[in-house]
């Protein structure tokens, strides 16, 4: 339903309708309240372009054969016309922006950009206005002012991809069903009757990453997931397969260049 600007997700197996296409003006916003039940959309496409943002809570997006984590100040961005659909986290609250691509400066491709406070602001506080704002008005200035904002922001991969290639699709499937499994690539290899360097060779053709890497995108997407949610650092460990927490944070510092808890206090803003 809709309420104050806002749409309150009621029914946790209903997505509510929203055409961002309808409306002429270059930027339009939309404020989610999840409910108390995770809520996917359908796949779907539009021609407007697509930031999702969380506030909190968590949201992951299917899009064009990766699933996409949103961690906490940072939004996803889906170029015009790419079809995508988006998991809510139950009593989530996400922020979208579908923004004309006709808008110069913006990403051609799917990634993940992080969020400054003022653009976090300035996107909530749009997402408070009335949509259907005038050029020139106040609410128009701001939009320019944020669209300035959302040019100079910084890029980031926070995506699992899923190959089209069967044999990796149905591996990438075990793998999301079971993070914690700890077979060797040459066990994954026997398992599809092919030859170890076969695989390797199929990984980076399909994936453009080493096994490790794409197995290791896997597990950075379900921690930042999980650590979201607020679970513990030695209970993800223990889900991820880890043989010690030390281990898990060293991986995790690795990717992401601090320990777990320090990367999420530092965007606790």
């Amino acid at each position: 339903m809709f309420k104050n600007g806002q749409i309150m997700l009621a029914d946790p197996f209903r997505f509510p309708d929203f055409d961002s296409d309808i409306y002429p003006q270059q930027v339009v916003s939309l404020r989610l309240m999840g409910g108390d039940r995770e809520t996917e959309t359908p796949l779907h496409q539009h021609y407007k372009s697509q930031l999702v943002m969380p506030l909190s809570g968590f949201v992951k997006c299917n899009i064009a054969d990766a699933i996409w984590m949103v961690p906490p100040h940072c939004a996803v961005w889906i170029p015009s016309q790419v079809r995508h659909s988006n998991l809510v986290s139950k009593e989530a609250n996400v922020c979208m922006l579908f923004i004309d691509p006709e808008v110069a400066g913006l990403p051609t491709k799917i990634c993940t950009l992080s969020i400054s406070p003022l653009l976090r602001e300035l996107i909530v506080h749009l997402t408070s206005q009335e949509q259907t704002y005038q050029a020139g008005s106040t609410t128009d200035n701001l939009v320019n002012v944020l669209l300035d904002q959302l040019r100079v922001m910084p890029t980031e991969q926070f995506n699992f991809p899923i190959p089209s290639e069967p044999r990796l699709k149905a591996i990438a499937m075990c793998l999301l069903s079971q993070p914690a499994e700890r077979q060797t690539v040459r066990e994954w290899a026997s398992q599809f009757a092919m030859s170890e360097r076969t695989l390797s060779r199929l990984v980076k053709q399909h994936v453009g990453l080493s096994f490790g890497r794409w197995r290791g995108q896997l597990h950075l997407v379900l921690a930042l997931q999980w650590l979201t949610c607020g679970e513990s650092v030695q209970r993800i460990a223990e889900d991820l397969g880890y043989e010690s927490v030390g281990a898990f944070i060293n991986f995790f510092k690795h990717a992401l260049g601090q320990p777990p808890k320090q990367y999420m206090k530092q965007r606790d803003y």
